[in-house]
Parts: C-alpha cells; sequence; structure tokens
C-alpha cells in the first residue's frame, strides 16, 4: 500500500509502509501479529467468553500499535530524556536522516514491557460499573444516529492541517490483521477509507470547495438535532495566520465559522481550555496553541436584528476590552491571545442575522475577522496608557529595533514624543547608549541586584524583563520578585502580553516564547508570591544611613 506523499509531505521516494521499518523492527512486529491470535483460543479455553477474549487481544493489539511507533526507521533520539522518541511526536512522519532503535524488551520508553504496563493500568482504571455508552463510525454529515434534542460536543476537523485518516494506515496496517475478527465491520478494507474525510486535502478536487459544504452540511445536521434547553459546545484549536488587504485572519477560522453562521447558529459564550501538552515536540522550539477555544453555540432567533458594520464595529470596542481583561487575569497564554479574542468578538457578529457595509452588501466573516484582529491590536494598545513614559518608549523602540542597535537621534527624537529622555533611560537601566547608537538591554544583562522595592526610577519595562531573568531559575525565585513589585504586578502581565503580540507579528519567536513563558507560569508564581508576601521578614540591625538601631 502506498504512503503516497506522508513523510514530510513529499514521500521521498518512500511508496509502501513497509519502508518505514528496517527488518529486524518488521520481524519483531510480525511476530506480535502472529502471536496475539493464539491468546484469543488460550482465553476462550478458560472462560468461554468470546467478548472477554475479544476485549484481551484488543487491548494487545493497542500495545503493538505503539510498539510499532517507537520501533521504526523514524524514531528518533530524544536528547533531554535519554530515551527513543517515537514517530509521531506530532501528528505528521517528520524525515529524519538517521534514527533510534532500542531494545524492546528492557525497560524503557516504547518498549514491549512499560507499553503492556501501561495498557494494564489503564485497564485498571477504568470504572466496573458505569451507564451503558454506544460508539459508532459513521459520515458526521449524513449520519442518522444523532437523536432529536441530543446534548453535542464536537471536535471537528481542522481545515488542510492533518490527513488523520491517510496517517492511522501506519497504524491500521498492524492492527488489522489482529481485530478484523473481531470488529469486520472497522476493518473491511486494506487501508482506512480517506474518500469522505472532511479535510481540505490536495487528493480532493477543489478541496476547499468540498471541506465548506461538508462542514454546512454537518453543522446544519447538529443544529436540526441539538438540544434546544442545552446549547452545544464546539472545540476548536487552528493556528493559520495570513495577510491580506484586510489585515491579518485565519483560514480555518474563517472557513468554519462561515459554515457556523450559514447553519444558523449564534455563539453565547467562548472560553480557552488548556488541552495541549507543553512537552510536545513542536512546542519546545515554535510558538504553538496551548489551548482550545470553547464555542458554546445555540440557535440564533429567527427575529435577530440586522446591524451595520459601523454598529458591529462599535459593539466590538464596547466589548472585546472588558473580555481580553478577563482572559488576561485567567493568565490565557498569549500565543493562544488571538484565537481566544475570535470567540468574543464573533459572539458580538453572530447576535445579528446580518452585518451590512457602507453599499448594503453583508459582512463576510472573513472581514470580521479582520476587524476582530484589528480591535484586539488597538485595545492592547490602549493598555499603554497605564504604562510610565519609559515603558512606552522601550515598547516603540522594541516594536522598531527589538534588542537591535539604532541609531542615537532617531531614540532622542523618539523620547521627546514620549516624555522622557536617552539619559534618563540609560539611568534607569533599560538601555545602553555608546557613539551614535543606543540598545534596549536584554533580560540577561540587567543587572542581578536590582530591587523594585528600592528602584528610584521604576520601569515596568524593567519589571518584566527582570521576570523573565528570573524565571530561568525557577518559580520560586520569580515569585520573590513578584511579590516586591505588588500594586505593579497586574501592569507587568500587560506589558507580557502586548510584547508577545509585537513579537509575534514581526516574527522574533525566541523572545516571543520568553514572555508566553512568563505569562503561563503567572498563576504558579502568583500563589508562590502569596506564600512570600505572607512570610514576616527579619528587621536589619542596621539604619540605611550604616547607624545602629
Amino acid at each position: 500500500p502506498t504512503t503516497a506523499y506522508l513523510v514530510s509531505g513529499r514521500g521521498y521516494g518512500i511508496t509502501h509502509w513497509h519502508q518505514l521499518f528496517t527488518n529486524r523492527q518488521l520481524t519483531l512486529l510480525s511476530t506480535f501479529v502472529e502471536v496475539v491470535p493464539t491468546v484469543h483460543s488460550r482465553v476462550l479455553s478458560q472462560c468461554s467468553d468470546a467478548e472477554y477474549a475479544d476485549a484481551v487481544c484488543s487491548y494487545l493489539a493497542l500495545a503493538v500499535g505503539k510498539l510499532a511507533d517507537s520501533h521504526s526507521s523514524f524514531s528518533t533520539y530524544l536528547l533531554p530524556r535519554e530515551n527513543v522518541r517515537n514517530v509521531f511526536a506530532r501528528q505528521a512522519i517528520p524525515m529524519v536522516w538517521d534514527f533510534a532503535e532500542g531494545n524492546p524488551f528492557s525497560y524503557a520508553a516504547g518498549t514491549l514491557s512499560l507499553v503492556l504496563d501501561k495498557v494494564s493500568r489503564v485497564v485498571e482504571g477504568l470504572p466496573v460499573h458505569t451507564n451503558s455508552g454506544e460508539s459508532r463510525q459513521a459520515d458526521a454529515s449524513k449520519t442518522s444516529y444523532m437523536n432529536q434534542g441530543s446534548v453535542i460536543v464536537t471536535d471537528p476537523p481542522y481545515y488542510d492541517n492533518i490527513s488523520y485518516a491517510e496517517l492511522s494506515d501506519f497504524f491500521y496496517v498492524w492492527l488489522r490483521p489482529l481485530l478484523r475478527s473481531a470488529y469486520p465491520d472497522l476493518f473491511t478494507g486494506i487501508l482506512v477509507p480517506i474518500d469522505e474525510e472532511m479535510v481540505a486535502a490536495p487528493r480532493f478536487e477543489n478541496p476547499r470547495e468540498r471541506f465548506e459544504e461538508l462542514m454546512e452540511q454537518t453543522l446544519s445536521l447538529i443544529r436540526e438535532r441539538s438540544s434546544l434547553e442545552v446549547p452545544c459546545s464546539i472545540f476548536y484549536a487552528y493556528k493559520q495566520e495570513e495577510e491580506d488587504r484586510n489585515g491579518r485572519r485565519s483560514t480555518g477560522w474563517d472557513t468554519m465559522l462561515s459554515a457556523l453562521v450559514i447553519a444558523g447558529f449564534q455563539i453565547v459564550g467562548t472560553w480557552p481550555m488548556r488541552t495541549e501538552f507543553s512537552g510536545r515536540s513542536n512546542a519546545l522550539t515554535a510558538n504553538t496553541l496551548a489551548s482550545s477555544i470553547i464555542l458554546v453555540c445555540r440557535m440564533r432567533p429567527a427575529d435577530a436584528p440586522v446591524a451595520t458594520r459601523r454598529e458591529f464595529v462599535t459593539a466590538l470596542m464596547c466589548e472585546l476590552p472588558s473580555a481580553l481583561r478577563r482572559m488576561q487575569t485567567g493568565s490565557i497564554a498569549p500565543v493562544d491571545m488571538a484565537q481566544a479574542a475570535i470567540g468574543p468578538g464573533m459572539a458580538v457578529f453572530t447576535r445579528y442575522s446580518k452585518v451590512l457595509d457602507a453599499s448594503g452588501e453583508p459582512v463576510s466573516v472573513r472581514e470580521a475577522l479582520a476587524l476582530i484582529n484589528q480591535t484586539l491590536d488597538e485595545v492592547l494598545a490602549e493598555q499603554e496608557g497605564d504604562f510610565d513614559a519609559d515603558t512606552r518608549w522601550a515598547l516603540a523602540w522594541f516594536d522598531q529595533s527589538g534588542f537591535a542597535e539604532g541609531d542615537f537621534g532617531i531614540a532622542e527624537t523618539l523620547s521627546k514624543a514620549k516624555n522622557t529622555s536617552v539619559a534618563g533611560l540609560v539611568d534607569a537601566g533599560v538601555l545602553e547608549s555608546s557613539v551614535g547608537k543606543v540598545r534596549l538591554l536584554r533580560p540577561s544583562e540587567l543587572r542581578e541586584d536590582w530591587d523594585p522595592e528600592k528602584e528610584r526610577r521604576f520601569t515596568v519595562w524593567e519589571a518584566v524583563h527582570h521576570m523573565v531573568r528570573v524565571l530561568d531559575q525557577g518559580e520560586p525565585a520569580a515569585a520573590e520578585m513578584l511579590a516586591k513589585l505588588g500594586t505593579n504586578a497586574e501592569t507587568a502581565r500587560e506589558l507580557a502580553y502586548r510584547l508577545y503580540r509585537v513579537c509575534d507579528q514581526k516574527g522574533r519567536s525566541l523572545e516571543a516564547q520568553s514572555y508566553n513563558a512568563l505569562v503561563q507560569s503567572w498563576p504558579e508564581i502568583s500563589r508562590l508570591a502569596q506564600g512570600v508576601a505572607q512570610t514576616p521578614r527579619q528587621a536589619s540591625l542596621m539604619s540605611d544611613n550604616g547607624t545602629i538601631r
């Protein structure tokens, strides 16, 4: 069976699944495929319960699949943990130029003993007495299994992001010979059926139009069958921003939300939920989403009003600031903020039956998303009013030059506009000035004895970057610093959000990760800081002028 273009999207000459394994690995996995069915007959000989025997073999088959994930010529070495990393560290098969292989019979990551141990612990933890449930595989755009008045929670596909059906073949080719007799309806084909998959993949003709049509059919079916008393919830985590003349937008969000509006839904509530593991491989080197956005939807009333574009923008400016402050207070990761803002923004948009522009044409979801992003930038910019003059200058300079050197004359001119001076910024400890050049100091360059309680020219800019500096030493050290910030702590967090937004738009991923990590750690740092604040300090025997008290 062909793997098409799955390996890094190109194929690299790999046309069959067995080419992803060495002969030794194929021998190992094929042996288990031959052995597992014998377990079925042994279980039957002891208990005569066919369903129990099927269940035992199902768990063993899943263990074999997990073993294949770690015993492939596309498994790599994970240096931080000093063990073999599985093929699917993310939802793709990346090309590798060398691979790691461990002893399958030792007790380490990806070995038979550890895999079976994990499976057995899951089985032991499953509830014995529970309400009966039922799961079925069906086409979501056509299924008739959904009852009228159902409570629906769904996680729809993400446009062209991942072709799960094709990736599933990696495991399917091992599971099919093991489970075909137990689940004949699920393993009818040689490979996973991919023609019905709801994804905008290149293998389809007119992929975008096909995806939109299927999404509209599915959401319309959900609206017809959903409960009137209980809203339906849609989990969505997609980050794909593009630039066009209307501003930044997301193709995935654009397509899904358009289908949501056409289906007659109104968004009545949103909130990000932490669903992603921070240690996954792509999160170690990139600014990846940490959360899914939950869209809480109800049917839009038939008498929903019509609004003008100006009324929509006015409502955004009125409601989005308070929504963003709630998210910041809840320490929503900056990397999630742009996606999270879509929720309350679209809640405004979908409350209207139509939003019309000046010419009387309906405002599209794509344009609405651009307006939401624009409003987000304006709201974050308005928060600059909480910053001191030195911080406002540093933020403007950082937006332009980052931590790189810049012309002294330009810096001096900007300082006049911000009601400060280059000399004052140098005195504050945020800037380095040499012959004709100035440069913002990086967190690692700031002095280690900085104390906000004793600082005669305190800046929020310094506070944030000292927090970034001490966070590298651990959260307890950051908590001590936060406790000293007192009432300035909230303003510092606002600046961290603003700095992340600047870095994200400028493509400065390294700095962006620092600000994102600071905000994500904020709840734990705050908790530890409360303990620091409550701990009484021993009074010094010496006064400030050096005499004994």
